[in-house]
């Protein structure tokens, strides 16, 4: 089941280039993205930030779900749904630190280059 906060956060992202989005298993990554002609042009996983963008950093996300995107071998992104917007990068384009962090290995990442973000 897709949150509404989940679906907003991909519904901004896709329509901020055009596109549609396929909702995956709960043991796989969220979604599958599609360009105009339906063709899967990307994986993305959607983590919720509750807190608003210019406070949403570090950015965190389960090490465990980061290998699942890079190991579909195709264009992935991850997307972070804050309260007024969503900050998002692709994995191969950011930098972090890997900390264990409440029972899980996480990834955090500092404000960079290759995270952009689009408001609410």
């Amino acid at each position: 089941m897709i949150s509404e906060r989940e679906n907003r956060a991909i519904r901004t992202f896709v329509n901020s280039f055009g596109g549609s989005y396929q909702k995956l298993d709960p043991l796989d990554v969220d979604f599958k993205i599609f360009n105009d002609d339906k063709k899967l042009i990307a994986y993305a996983e959607v983590v919720i930030k509750s807190s608003y963008i210019r406070s949403a950093y570090p950015l965190h996300v389960p090490i465990s779900k980061m290998s699942k995107l890079i190991d579909k071998r195709i264009t992935s992104v991850i997307i972070w749904a804050c309260d007024d917007g969503i900050i998002y990068g692709r994995p191969n384009q950011i930098y972090g630190d890997i900390r264990y962090f409440d029972g899980e290995i996480m990834a955090f990442y500092d404000k960079q280059k290759g995270l952009k973000y689009v408001r609410f």
